[in-house]
């Protein structure tokens, strides 16, 4: 579903040049739940960021559903990422003046969707994620595993070809970010939604049914992990 081929990233800061990734190759299957470890430094988030469409490859190809990513314009790049990619941050990343029913449907409000259709998903993926009775609440009256279920299911919303979480039990005590994981697992299996995470967190790799190290910018391990929790 994802082709990452010699992929090279570099950024100058200042007068120094850091190479990010030195040509990074692999192949992400529909319904992997995979994490993209290493420390800070090692590419990852880069790596996330280029698959995400957030950024672009100074080398190297990347196919996303059979795109090829590198030579769309930005307004093509953002219609790519509306319909088909979902994110999950550390930093969950709501909304602060919208309710949790708002935070999550809002991705389905850009893509047209009618207005019922949009309403019944949401309040459908409120009951999946635990929080329903909790539609009108607003960021702050809710804890920080609940906005991270709320981010959740925003990412899901527009039922995306793949999910990419940076580190999402980041800002989460370990006994919330392993419910957190268990989650994200579920709706892995019942969504056959792919997950990828980049993380240094050893429980988030624990999960994980592959695993991606990076060091220095390049593939030091790519193996599956056949004893994953959940």
């Amino acid at each position: 579903m994802i082709q990452v081929k010699n992929v090279k990233k570099s950024y100058h800061t200042g007068e120094t040049e850091v190479h990010a990734l030195r040509g990074v190759t692999f192949v992400i299957e529909k319904g992997e739940f995979m994490s993209i470890a290493g420390p800070s430094g090692s590419g990852k988030t880069t790596l996330l960021n280029l698959v995400g469409c957030l950024d672009k490859a100074d080398e190297g190809t990347i196919l996303i559903d059979n795109e090829i990513i590198h030579d769309q314009s930005k307004k093509e790049l953002a219609l790519l990422r509306r319909k088909k990619i979902g994110f999950v941050f550390q930093s969950f990343n709501l909304i602060p003046v919208l309710t949790a029913f708002e935070n999550i449907s809002f991705a389905l409000s850009l893509l047209n969707v009618p207005e019922k259709k949009i309403e019944e998903r949401t309040l459908n993926l409120l009951e999946e994620v635990g929080l329903k009775g909790m539609e009108y609440r607003l960021p702050h009256q809710l804890s920080g595993g609940q906005q991270q279920r709320i981010a959740i299911a925003r990412a899901l919303i527009k039922d995306p070809l793949i999910v990419l979480a940076d580190e999402p039990t980041a800002n989460l005590d370990s006994k919330t970010g392993e419910d957190i994981l268990k989650l994200m697992k579920t709706m892995n299996r019942k969504h056959k939604t792919t997950f990828v995470f980049s993380t240094h967190d050893q429980m988030v790799m624990d999960y994980a049914n592959r695993l991606i190290r990076l060091h220095d910018g390049t593939i030091q391990d790519d193996k599956t992990n056949p004893s994953a929790k959940g």
